[in-house]
């Protein structure tokens, strides 16, 4: 799917993940795979609570690493992680 297309599809849902005062923790990670198993595309929300200790950059960044998710976009308080497609492996058949 195209970035375009991605993006005007992601900006009509609401986020689902929320992260608060304690940071990211192991549970909101578990929750997003759990989420990727649903739809390819995951909406987070950070609370002005958790940007005192670490910026909006900073823990979409990590959240992208530890999940290997990329990142869509970030506006405001609010980023997109999405799960790129694999590639069917072609197979050749032999004679």
């Amino acid at each position: 799917m195209r970035r375009r297309s991605i993006a005007r599809r992601i900006s009509l849902i609401e986020p689902t993940i929320r992260i608060g005062k304690r940071g990211v923790t192991e549970a909101q990670i578990k929750e997003i795979m759990k989420q990727l198993e649903v739809r390819r595309t995951v909406k987070v929300r950070v609370l002005r609570s958790a940007l005192a200790s670490e910026s909006l950059e900073n823990i979409a960044q990590r959240i992208s690493a530890e999940t290997n998710l990329k990142i869509i976009q970030i506006i405001g308080h609010t980023f997109t992680l999405h799960k790129p497609r694999e590639k069917r492996r072609k197979t050749v058949k032999k004679n």
